[in-house]
């Protein structure tokens, strides 16, 4: 009597990255009520720049009362509003992007299409770039989310592009080559490649050899590139973000066919830390991208009251600069807190200079390079040192051993409780390898007197 789609599980639930905050949500940690509990650290949240944000509302009270210049706008902002957005919203959007861009590029507010969080505006360009059947290609590892954001409802096919440790995991031209290749083995059409800029769950930017990489592959395939920089206010540290718009500037590609197939990926949930908002965007060259993707946004839409009080605080340039400063001070403190309270555990971190999260190499407590090792680790740390932290294998990593650890969603006091938590089970799982080697060595060693011993006798 029901739909397949609604009978079927595929919407991809059953992930460890899913697992993992099913269990937290069970037993969740509290440092007074549930001191035990699960620590959540798989929430890729921005909870440490709150207090500016409070602090604005306080000063703007008629912002926050749907007012301007003391009179009420609450009977224009109920009214019904159509699928383009407030025009100041997007004025002050496409201001905001090019402020966090260092203004190097401009956006064209005509240009631009609101969704409800960057998952709608995702999926959207899903349905306007391809076809059920077709194909994008992600470079692994990526955020697990997206197979359900991109897949489930377009029937688009995702073919990942591997990616390796020996290089930090950076994009390069045989690794495309072979990921098209393999798309075209599966008899998939390929209509583009997918990235996050700034990457999660790696937390980097991507280079600008990997984006001319991008470039100019996409140009000879005749592909899209749709560029998902939701993080892109969160780089904190050097190399520099550069978007991949900047990159096609550079190389002076506006006026040539790739500028229309490039389109990128938004939201307020990352740099400001609304996910709550549900304020996402889609920007694009294309005309027919723009018009179709506006159309569709009808099923997922922004209140016009959150458009009206963020296209107020967005608009102050002087708050804009001064958070975004700020919070990118924040981040960086607290992810080498993280990674500091790692080291002393003697757990490494790929190098990482945005996002709100670390790429952690855990390989060396693998009881085996497997990802069947990999999982039991993982529900080692679930449920017995109770932190929700995702593996590798639900990005699609290609290598076992990795965990994306998140640090901004945590407080001070309870992330120092989680790095507590991480060197006493690494100091105890060290003690039963080397009880567990010694033994081995022990038994080794009896076997080899015991030949000899035998030999002795003949």
């Amino acid at each position: 009597m029901l739909s397949t789609k609604a009978s079927r599980d595929s919407h991809g639930q059953d992930s460890s990255y899913f697992v993992g905050w099913q269990e937290y949500e069970k037993n969740p940690y509290h440092d007074v009520r549930n001191p035990t509990g699960i620590i959540q650290m798989g929430l890729a949240e921005n909870q440490l720049s709150f207090d500016l944000i409070e602090s604005w509302i306080a000063r703007n009270p008629d912002a926050v009362g749907l007012k301007k210049n003391g009179a009420s706008m609450f009977k224009e902002l109920a009214l019904f509003q159509d699928y383009h957005g407030l025009p100041a919203f997007k004025n002050a959007l496409v201001k905001f992007m090019a402020e966090i861009r260092g203004n190097k590029v401009k956006f064209d507010p005509n240009k631009l299409v609101l969704t409800a969080g960057s998952t709608s505006a995702n999926e959207t360009l899903m349905f306007c770039l391809a076809e059920r059947g077709d194909a994008f290609l992600l470079p692994t590892p990526y955020y697990p989310g997206f197979d359900r954001d991109l897949k489930w409802r377009t029937g688009v096919e995702i073919v990942p592009i591997h990616c390796s440790s020996s290089n930090d995991f950076q994009i390069t031209m045989p690794e495309l080559e072979k990921s098209y290749q393999e798309a075209q083995r599966l008899g998939l059409k390929v209509k583009g490649v997918f990235i996050t800029n700034p990457s999660n769950p790696l937390g980097t930017t991507m280079t600008r050899d990997e984006l001319n990489h991008l470039i100019s592959f996409s140009m000879a395939k005749n592909i899209h590139i749709v560029s998902d920089e939701i993080y892109s206010g969160t780089a904190f540290d050097c190399p520099k973000f550069i978007s991949i718009i900047e990159a096609l500037m550079d190389r002076h590609l506006e006026n040539t066919d790739i500028w229309s197939r490039i389109h990128i990926v938004y939201s307020l949930s990352k740099d400001l830390g609304l996910p709550g908002f549900r304020v996402g965007m889609i920007y694009s060259n294309n005309e027919t991208v723009v018009s179709a993707a506006t159309k569709m946004s009808s099923f997922g839409l922004i209140s016009s009251q959150t458009q009206y009080l963020l296209s107020r605080m967005l608009s102050q340039s002087k708050f804009t600069s001064n958070y975004m400063e700020k919070n990118r001070k924040r981040l960086r403190k607290r992810k080498e807190m993280l990674v500091s309270g790692l080291q002393s555990a003697g757990i490494k971190c790929l190098k990482s200079n945005a996002g709100l999260f670390c790429w952690v190499d855990m390989r060396h407590l693998l009881s085996s390079q497997t990802f069947e090792a990999e999982e039991e680790l993982w529900k080692n740390i679930l449920y017995g040192v109770r932190l929700n932290i995702p593996p590798g294998s639900s990005c699609h990593c290609s290598e076992p051993g990795w965990f994306r650890i998140c640090f901004a969603n945590l407080s001070e006091g309870t992330l120092k409780a989680a790095m507590k938590r991480i060197k006493n089970f690494v100091d105890h799982n060290y003690q039963e390898m080397a009880c567990d080697q010694r033994s081995t060595f022990y038994k080794w060693l009896s076997k080899i007197l015991s030949n000899n011993h035998e030999s002795d006798r003949y």
